[in-house]
Parts: structure tokens; C-alpha cells; sequence
């Protein structure tokens, strides 16, 4: 389907697949990302087998199969008790496959299709039928050496990936990295949400490993901020360009530092109540706005996710488990304090994501068609997808532009998927714009630029990863 994803106007269609070939080849930058570094980290690298890679990390696939009656134990999902589950990964495979079209006409179905052709020569749609012949087929694939993760890194043309990482993380493995030779380039992101959300389970223990690897005994509110400033200098040392924060609100407000030092004794003592953990986040974004203003880091801001929904899921297999939800957020007023302190500053780049479509167009657009400081954050999560991609565009460009958004980031823990990933964004990219050519609200040469621009300088630019 050399087509796919563009429209069935033919006049459409074919200024669409002009502008996608400008885009098709161009490298991978993948700026925000879940892949463990450890794959890049370790040579030879064993994958496991298929369900190993394909379905016990992806989020995407098993919730679907959950909402079906499907159990994450059947799936192979690990529980927090080491209670019993699906051991045999032929089976878990086959029941993938039984259920395969559940996946219709979704985001996931499009790139595990494209991502099983393009990348290990599956040209048969998933059934029951044949899916143990193709389990053998992956398998066979992930055992060459051209399977091996470096290997596809080179393969897909990326051109530099980061990695996300706790504030306390080691990074060791980028270390190895870049002790090996390789000249695959592979960053860290700074995310202190573990430390900086004081609602965050085992946040006490966090704490103290922040501590251990900052080198700086956390007692209070002084000492906490030191030790973030330390890790903050230590991730730049090993080529991080950004941080990344999730909160469930955008709301920011300055505390005192008296106010911040009570909450943060409070916190220690095991006392905080969810009103002090909301308050403290919203100071803390501030904090480190102020930050990324010293040190030059770009900002990463990811709202709306009720995260662990699920009490059941939560309970047995923990976070990340496909039970997070989408909530209305709010930015014109939460975001202000933190833009009135910093929105005008030409030293900071905050990229915004969120959960809620309806504000795209009502907030976002206008706030980032006004302080310089924002950029808006493509499509993510629920919507990064074909009509979630349209709808973004549609939403966002006739106030800001492109150039106030941040082009596309991945966003994955999939390792496989990121070309199809960003195959979607660029084929539907240039499909959008060749619908605004002949409208006439561009021109082809406009449009010329633009793919380019969104496949690929725009996220290089924002993300301070050298010229584009």
C-alpha cells in the first residue's frame, strides 16, 4: 500500500505523496522516548523471544486485549506478588493472534502491521491460523546479528535517541555506550518526577537514592533543590539536552521557602497530605523552569493522565499497566505563574502535552502563538494517530503555526515501531498540507519546506540537538 494514510483524492493524493517522498528518507530524531538504554548498552543483546519484545512491554497491545476479558496474567504480565502467570509464550502468542482484530482500525494495529513487514518481512495479516509460523519467523529474525539493537538503530536511520531516566539513575549504560566505540548517538533525559511528585509511591526511598547519587545528604528543602541542581549537571555531562515532567494538572504556584521547607518535613516525616503533594508540584515545575533558564535544558511537560485508574491492575501488576485515562485539563490560568516568571525568557523552551483535545485550539494554540518560551508537543499517547494527528493540525496551526510546535517525538518503549511511528506522522503530515495547497492556503513551495520542517528540523531545533 504505497498509499497509505493519504487521501482518496487523486489530486490530493498525489501532491501528498510527492511531499511524503521529500520526508520518507530523512533521518530519525527521536528527542522523548521510553526505550531502555540497556538494549544499546549490551552487545550481544538477547531479545527473548517475540512476546518478550512485542507484547509483555507494550501498554497499547495488552489493555486492548484486557477490555476483551483477556487477564494480564494470561498475557504474560508480571505481577507484583510473583503470583502465578502465562509462562508459555507460544500460547500468549497464539492468543494475540486469536484476537487480532480487535486491533482494527486503530493506531496499534497501523504500526505492529507496518513495523512486522517493514522491519521483519511479515507480509501475512495476523491470524490464528498463521500464528505460529510467524512467531518461528520472528524468532529466527531477532536471532541474526542484523537484528541485533544497534544493527536497527543504524537500519532505521536514527540520528540520535533519548532515553528518559530518573533523577537518581546512574547511567550506566549510556556510559557504556559511549565507551564502546559506537557512534550510534544515544541521550539521557532528566525526569525527577519520583522525587518531585511527593505522592509518588516509595517517594521516601527515592529520596534516598537521590541522596546516595548526588553525593549531597537530603534534609530539607534546601538541600533537595542542591541535589536536583547536582543531577540536573551530572545528566548535561552525558549529552541530555531536556528534562521531562508529568503532572496530573498544569497547575504552578510559588511557594515561600518556608511554605516549600514545612511541605518537604512534612513529606519526610511521612505526613504530606494530597494537598501539600499538589501544591509542592506546582512549585516545583516553577523550579525547574528556573532551572532550564540556568542550565539550558529544554522542558518537558506531559498533563492529564489519571495515572493506575484501575485499583485491581495497580494492586497486582503496578504502574504503567494501560489503566491511565485522560483528564480535562486547564492551562490559561494554571500555567500563568510559571509563564509569568519565565514565558517571555528567550533561555527557555517548554514543550506542552496533554490529554485533552479541547483545549488545543481554545488554549495551547494561543499561548503558544504568544510566549516565546512554549512549543507545543505533538499529538500524544490516546491521540497519536491518523485522525489525532489531523485533528492537531487543524487545531493548532491557523494560531500558532508550526513553528511554535516541536515537530514529532515517538514516544515509544517499542523499539521496533519507532519508523513506522514516525512513517504515520510524516504520511500524514504531508497529506495535511497538500490538502491546505489546494485550498490555497499555502503554496507548494511552502509546503516543500514545511515537511521537511515537521519530519525533521523542527524537533532538532527544539530539542538543541545541533543545526537543522
Amino acid at each position: 500500500m504505497q498509499d497509505r494514510l493519504l487521501s482518496p483524492d487523486p489530486a490530493q493524493r498525489r501532491l501528498a505523496r510527492s511531499l511524503y517522498e521529500r520526508a520518507r528518507g530523512l533521518p530519525l530524531v527521536c528527542p522523548h522516548g521510553h526505550v531502555n538504554p540497556r538494549l544499546l548498552a549490551e552487545e550481544p543483546y538477547d531479545w527473548g523471544t517475540p512476546v518478550d519484545l512485542l507484547i509483555i512491554p507494550d501498554h497499547y497491545i495488552f489493555r486492548m486485549l484486557y477490555s476483551q476479558g483477556i487477564s494480564l496474567e494470561a498475557l504474560g504480565i508480571p505481577r507484583k506478588d510473583g503470583g502465578d502467570i502465562e509462562t508459555d509464550h507460544r500460547g500468549i502468542w497464539q492468543t494475540v493472534c486469536d484476537h487480532w482484530h480487535l486491533f482494527r482500525g486503530t493506531p496499534t494495529g497501523v504500526w505492529l502491521r507496518d513495523e512486522l513487514r517493514d522491519v521483519f518481512g511479515v507480509t501475512e495479516k495476523l491470524n490464528s491460523a498463521n500464528a505460529q509460523a510467524i512467531y518461528d519467523h520472528l524468532g529466527e529474525r531477532l536471532a541474526t546479528p542484523e537484528f541485533q539493537p544497534r544493527r536497527l538503530f543504524e537500519r532505521f536511520n536514527i540520528e540520535v535517541l533519548a532515553t528518559t531516566d530518573g533523577a537518581a539513575d546512574s547511567l550506566e549504560e549510556h556510559r557504556a555506550i559511549r565507551e564502546s566505540g559506537w557512534r550510534g548517538r544515544v541521550i539521557p533525559t532528566f525526569r525527577p518526577d519520583a522525587v518531585v511528585n511527593l505522592d509518588t509511591e516509595g517517594w521516601r526511598a527515592h529520596i534516598d537514592r537521590l541522596s546516595i547519587a548526588s553525593g549531597i545528604a537530603i534534609h530539607d528543602y534546601r538541600t533537595f533543590i542542591t541535589a536536583l541542581e547536582v543531577r540536573r549537571g551530572f545528566f548535561r555531562s552525558m549529552g541530555a539536552t531536556a528534562t521531562d515532567h508529568a503532572a496530573v494538572s498544569a497547575y504552578t504556584g510559588w511557594l515561600s521557602d518556608g511554605d516549600a521547607d514545612a511541605i518537604f518535613a512534612r513529606a519526610i516525616a511521612g505526613s504530606a497530605s494530597e494537598a501539600d503533594a499538589a501544591r509542592f508540584t506546582g512549585h516545583m515545575l516553577i523550579e525547574m523552569a528556573r532551572m532550564s533558564v540556568d542550565d539550558g535544558l529544554v522542558m518537558q511537560l506531559h498533563v492529564g493522565s489519571a495515572r493506575n485508574h484501575n485499583p485491581t491492575i495497580f494492586a497486582r501488576h503496578g504502574r504503567d499497566m494501560g489503566a491511565d485515562i485522560p483528564l480535562a485539563a486547564e492551562f490559561t490560568r494554571n500555567l500563568k505563574p510559571l509563564l509569568d516568571a519565565f514565558g517571555s525568557d528567550p533561555r527557555l523552551t517548554l514543550v506542552l502535552f496533554n490529554l485533552d483535545e479541547t483545549n488545543y485550539s481554545r488554549e495551547l494554540a494561543p499561548l503558544a502563538g504568544h510566549y516565546p518560551a512554549l512549543r507545543l508537543g505533538p499529538p500524544w499517547w490516546f491521540f497519536d494517530s491518523v485522525n489525532g494527528m489531523i485533528r492537531f493540525f487543524d487545531s493548532v496551526v491557523e494560531t500558532a503555526g508550526i513553528y511554535n510546535t516541536a515537530g514529532f517525538n515517538d514516544d515509544t518503549r517499542a523499539y521496533p515501531s519507532i519508523p513506522a511511528r514516525h512513517d504515520v506522522w510524516r504520511r500524514v503530515s504531508a497529506d495535511w498540507l497538500a490538502g491546505q495547497v489546494l485550498r490555497g492556503i499555502i503554496d507548494e513551495e511552502d509546503a516543500a519546506e514545511m515537511i521537511v520542517d515537521l519530519a525533521y528540523r523542527l524537533a532538532k531545533r527544539t530539542y538543541k540537538l545541533g543545526e537543522a
